[in-house]
């Protein structure tokens, strides 16, 4: 990826980690411009979100058996979500350990 990729998609991408409302707009706004970065960082937070959406579900139907579990998996997916934030802001498309690797 050269740098002008990296600086045009860069607001893109932290936009993506900042919510789910975040994650639509970010995939609305580069929709029409398919910026690499912008869509490597937007996969990266797709990733969060489902991870998030897995850990509620989960501690829902168990909330007994999770319950603190669940509340140190959210902890560690906020981690990851300002890992990711930080990875767009340096300019870097490092995939975020754990989840980042995943094929969706």
């Amino acid at each position: 990826m050269n740098q002008t990729t990296i600086n045009q998609g860069k607001t893109i991408a932290i936009i993506s980690y900042i919510t789910f409302i975040g994650l639509i707009v970010a995939y609305i706004m580069n929709s029409d411009k398919q910026n690499a970065f912008a869509k490597f960082h937007i996969g990266q937070s797709l990733r969060i979100v489902i991870a998030g959406l897995a850990n509620s579900v989960l501690s829902w139907f168990l909330p007994s058996a999770l319950g603190i579990i669940s509340t140190i998996i959210g902890f560690l997916l906020l981690a990851l979500m300002i890992m990711g934030i930080v990875n767009a802001v340096n300019g870097k498309a490092e995939p975020l350990p754990v989840i980042g690797s995943i094929e969706i």
